[in-house]
């Protein structure tokens, strides 16, 4: 840079305190001049030519107003701001985040079927009247104490449709709540879809389902390997019926939960998800998820192969490159105040990995009060040691770490019981970039996307 020039710039960029994101990935494109760079922070992936991957690396010796460099602040790759410092504050304000409160709520822990993989240990009941009493009373008090403008619910077990009059009856209470309280609301519904008859898929509209998942894990026999009744019966041509004949007026997002010895069939059951969807008319979509370790699989899962998360695999970096967003400081509901699980007892719980089992249990809906969440526990540590999940971690190598604001230190549920479960390809960064820059474009799973 000559003299003159040199005296022209008043404040170099790196003067002004702009330099690299610590949280950007690189690959170069294949068949391209070209590099994509993904920044994990801000959520973005984009194409970058020669001449400005040339800028960025003189990004210090730029004048502080070059126009290149708001482009490149937009995406994220460059900041002036401590990212580090920034999640972890993302983290500590999740805790007692006042945007909504999220229920998950199980009205029984009872099931039809018996999946080999599956975590739970399914009783009989469903939930009593005083219990819903209770639900009702305690999303009141969560409405009223976070000042939330949102309820969400998530109807979870065993199989909730067994309990199909207490989604209804609960439902009608919890919407006229929110009502009440000048709160939006929402619902979903985890299902295997067994009974997802005309008459629930009615019901289920009435109480203002806007989303459901159920799980198909191949065609036919595949499935039925995997999915069948509790008394070893088959399930795959009931739950096809129910999709096909059904009149759905929600999205249905089916699963594949995908093993060692399934993964060869994701073509064809995304295939017959596609024809599901323009035969029956309604809006189904599909996306397959490595079945992951826990410890039902360790114990049941030598009958079905299992591909556990923590294989590297094009299933688990299609999944995650689905899955895309910002940094957010928290991982899950497991780490906020106000998003809790509730079981047909009326137990409370912070992860629905733990729903159902007792000493997981942190309190019960008709005593917990977040406004003293610590002294109305009957089981404290179990709220807390959730919570203390969140960023800032005391993990030394999490907060190192490139991956961080993808992961947040990853499953609460897994490193509390299990161990830190790193990233599947966290060493071969490069294949996730490109997996992102292959959905540029594309309609996001989530409302943040690659630009």
């Amino acid at each position: 840079m000559s003299e003159k020039n040199r005296q022209e710039i008043k404040r170099t960029a790196g003067e002004a305190g702009w330099h690299l994101s610590r949280y950007n990935l690189s690959a170069p494109i294949p068949g391209k001049d070209a590099v994509a760079i993904a920044n994990l922070f801000k959520g973005t992936c984009a194409e970058y030519s020669p001449l400005e991957l040339y800028l960025l690396s003189v990004l210090d010796r730029l004048d502080e107003h070059h126009p290149i460099i708001e482009r490149f602040a937009q995406r994220g790759i460059v900041t002036r701001m401590d990212e580090l410092a920034a999640l972890e504050t993302m983290g500590r304000a999740a805790c007692a985040a006042p945007h909504g409160v999220g229920l998950t709520i199980c009205p029984t822990m009872h099931c039809n079927f018996d999946c080999p993989y599956c975590f739970e240990s399914h009783r009989p009941g469903k939930m009593s009247q005083a219990v819903q009493d209770d639900v009702v009373a305690l999303a009141g008090r969560m409405l009223d104490i976070s000042g939330g403008k949102h309820l969400g619910i998530t109807w979870f077990g065993g199989e909730p449709l067994l309990a199909a009059d207490v989604i209804e009856h609960l439902s009608e209470r919890l919407m006229a709540l929110a009502k009440e309280k000048g709160a939006g609301y929402s619902a979903g519904i985890i299902t295997n879809g067994y009974l997802l008859s005309q008459k629930n898929i009615d019901m289920l509209a009435r109480c203002q389902i806007k989303s459901c998942q159920v799980t198909i894990d191949g065609l036919g026999a595949a499935h039925d390997a995997t999915r069948h009744l509790a008394n070893g019966g088959p399930t795959f041509d009931r739950i096809a019926e129910n999709l096909r004949n059904g009149k759905i007026p929600f999205p249905v997002h089916i699963r594949q939960n995908v093993q060692e010895n399934n993964v060869d069939a994701i073509p064809e059951v995304e295939e017959f998800v596609r024809g599901l969807s323009e035969a029956s008319g309604n809006e189904i979509s599909y996306s397959p998820a490595p079945v992951s370790d826990n410890e039902a699989t360790e114990e049941r899962g030598g009958r079905v192969g299992l591909l556990c998360a923590t294989n590297l695999t094009e299933v688990g970096l299609k999944q995650e490159a689905g899955r895309f967003t910002a940094g957010r400081g928290h991982y899950c509901g497991a780490n906020t105040l106000f998003g809790v699980g509730i079981d047909e007892n009326g137990s409370l719980f912070k992860c629905w990995e733990s729903a159902g089992v007792d000493g997981l249990s942190f309190g019960n809906a008709h005593d917990w009060n977040p406004t003293d969440p610590l002294n109305t526990a009957s089981n404290p540590d179990n709220l807390t040691k959730y919570l203390n999940t969140a960023l800032p971690t005391a993990d030394e190598e999490c907060r190192q770490c490139v991956w961080l604001p993808l992961c947040v230190g990853g499953c609460p549920h897994r490193r509390l019981f299990y161990s830190r479960a790193c990233i599947a390809f966290r060493d071969q960064p490069e294949r996730y970039v490109l997996a992102l820059h292959a959905r540029i474009g594309e309609k996001p799973d989530q409302e943040k996307k690659p630009e």
